[in-house]
This record gives structure tokens, C-alpha cells and sequence, in this order.
């Protein structure tokens, strides 16, 4: 992971927004060794496409507030079943539940270690989280 400090900070404000609006089963993959165009991929899904709007929305003022971080690009805002926040190094994928399921992305990058992103939090960020 290239910037190992740097990612591991993203994935950690990213997955603690994701969950502050109740994001189900965040989880953060380290995909650097698999895949050449970015290090982490940030997972989690929401109940409704409402929720997911709230994730998104969530997770990008974050991202710009604690870390001066804007995506670089956003893709499936419009039905919000599957968003993508691209970060450059950390891509966050916010799904409704069914399209998770239908997806699997966990499955598919099984072999992709699990990044323990609640450990990363600072405490007195980890009480939202």
C-alpha cells in the first residue's frame, strides 16, 4: 500500500462517516497488491436509496472537512443503488442492500486483506462509529 499512512487515514474517515449514517457492515479492503489503480476499496450499504444519499453525502463532507479530500469522481448518484467515490487511492462503494447481495464484492476480492477501520478512528470520533 503506497502512502500506507495517508490511505489508512481515508479509509478510517470514510468508513466512520459511513457508519455515523448508519452505513450496514462497513468494511475496507486493502486491494493494493491486487489491483494498480487504487490501494482500498471502502464498502457499505444502506437501506433505502434515501440512506444511500446520506451516506454519499456524508462521506464526502468528511472527506473534504478532515482531510481536504473531494472525490476526484462520483458515478451512480442518479438511482443510488451503487455509488462510487472515487478518492483516487480509496474507492468507496455505497450500496442499497439488494444490490450488495447481488454483487458480492466481498466474495469477489476474497483474497484482498480486511482493513480493521474502527481501530483507526480516533476515540472520540469511534463513539459515532
Amino acid at each position: 500500500m503506497t502512502g500506507a499512512s495517508d490511505v489508512l487515514r481515508r479509509v478510517a474517515v470514510a468508513a466512520a462517516a459511513a457508519s455515523a449514517k448508519k452505513g450496514s457492515d462497513t468494511v475496507a479492503l486493502d486491494v493494493g497488491d491486487i489491483l494498480s489503480i487504487t490501494d482500498a476499496f471502502v464498502i457499505t450499504s444502506g437501506t433505502n436509496v434515501r440512506q444511500v444519499r446520506t451516506i454519499v453525502d456524508e462521506i464526502e463532507k468528511a472527506m473534504k472537512e478532515q482531510l481536504s479530500a473531494p472525490p476526484t469522481g462520483v458515478e451512480g448518484l442518479d438511482d443510488a443503488t451503487w455509488v462510487l467515490l472515487d478518492f483516487g487511492d480509496v474507492v468507496v462503494h455505497v450500496f442499497l442492500e439488494e444490490t450488495r447481495s447481488y454483487y458480492e464484492l466481498e466474495r469477489l476480492w476474497a483474497d484482498a486483506p480486511r482493513i480493521d477501520w474502527k481501530r483507526l478512528v480516533p476515540a472520540s470520533e469511534s463513539a459515532s462509529a
